[in-house]
């Protein structure tokens, strides 16, 4: 396919890496895209130093004229809000995240204080939970093109019990909603994998082409 005049930016999540979002890669490149996979070590720093670090890089990466995109998965989506709401990007596209926890995660709440949660997930994991000081909860609304997919299955049943209603083993469906979002869908897929997913995949495409998921008629 003929490459565009555009670049999709990806995040992976939490104590995930680039590889994460290598399937997702390979399919936006597959539909002509560019596409700045960033790593970023997502344990070493909070979420507004990570924002800085991740996102400033790929867009001077970017080539000129490109309009850009992002595709987030889990926390990625929040360094995305934490960078828009204090840096304005002309040439914005569309952002599509993956089980973004905008309201926070209970899982973060109820496991913040255990031995050892602070060691593996740092200071960007602690500010994850659902208190109105967190710092989804501080961002605000989006104020930009959003398309979120959420899960609605888990292989964790330990964390799901922590979290009310339907969830994807980390955030509950109502959790990954945003005011000012465009369209929300609800997928049977697990936070762990959606990324990889092919039916998720292919509902990432085509809302950066179409601004909307695809439904059964």
């Amino acid at each position: 396919m003929s490459s565009r005049a555009e670049t999709v930016i990806l995040l992976h999540g939490l104590l995930r890496t680039d590889r994460s979002m290598h399937k997702l890669e390979k399919a936006l490149r597959k539909h002509g895209y560019s596409v700045q996979n960033v790593d970023y070590g997502s344990t070493r720093k909070n979420i507004e130093a990570l924002a800085t670090e991740a996102i400033g890089p790929a867009l001077a990466a970017c080539p000129a004229g490109h309009r850009v995109h992002f595709v987030t998965h889990s926390m990625g989506g929040i360094l995305v809000r934490q960078y828009l709401k204090h840096h304005d990007i002309d040439n914005l596209g569309r952002v599509v995240m993956l089980g973004p926890p905008n309201k926070g995660s209970e899982v973060v709440d109820k496991m913040r204080d255990f031995p050892g949660f602070y060691f593996f997930h740092g200071d960007a994991g602690l500010e994850l939970g659902t208190g109105a000081t967190s710092v989804p909860n501080k961002l605000g609304q989006a104020n930009f093109d959003l398309g979120i997919i959420a899960g609605t299955r888990s292989v964790d049943f330990i964390m799901s019990r922590m979290i009310p209603g339907v969830n994807d083993g980390r955030v509950s469906v109502e959790n990954t909603k945003l005011e000012g979002m465009r369209d929300h869908l609800e997928m049977e897929v697990t936070h762990t994998f959606m990324m990889r997913n092919r039916k998720v995949i292919d509902q990432v495409i085509h809302y950066l082409e179409t601004g909307k998921f695809m439904r059964d008629s």
